[in-house]
């Protein structure tokens, strides 16, 4: 398997992102659909952004409908939807599977980098995971894990 910068993910323009970009950098990064009920943590996520951008921090944001179909937009829609109902600054990807034979290579190296009761499986939308500076170290937290609740985890990875 390719090391955490080696993976790439899609804008929805179709610009191929490396991870190498944000090296350096704490990441969190989510898996969301705009129909969630948990869809309010777009804001809390975008607060920690702007919070922390300046100081090292990326949030990267992968839309996904394997759940429910919560997420039946297209990409350039979720995009869009994303600015206007929820301000979102920082990067948007293509919509992609988190679960499954069609898991895209990032969230196959997260899950396999991290422990979870769920088998190796994402069980929900907004499951979140915080990769250190290094990407040496990865935390996974659940679904409704509220955003806020990482600051402190951030604030160490940040240090």
């Amino acid at each position: 398997m390719k090391n955490f910068y080696e993976l790439e993910a899609e804008l929805p323009s179709g610009k191929k992102v490396k991870l190498d970009e944000y090296k350096g950098k704490v990441i969190i990064i989510a898996n969301t659909a705009s129909k969630c009920g948990l869809t309010y943590q777009y804001t809390w996520l975008e607060e920690l952004y702007k919070k922390y951008s300046d100081k090292w921090l990326v949030v990267l944001w992968f839309p996904c409908n394997q759940f429910a179909n919560q997420e039946p937009w297209t990409d350039e829609e979720i995009k869009q939807n994303c600015l206007i109902n929820y301000w979102v600054t920082f990067p948007v990807f293509k919509k992609i599977d988190v679960n499954w034979e069609n898991t895209h290579e990032i969230f196959k190296y997260l899950k396999e980098n991290t422990f979870s009761l769920f088998w190796n499986k994402i069980k929900w939308n907004f499951t979140k995971f915080v990769v250190s500076k290094d990407w040496k170290t990865i935390k996974r937290f659940a679904p409704v894990t509220k955003p806020e609740k990482l600051e402190k985890l951030i604030v160490k990875f940040l240090e």
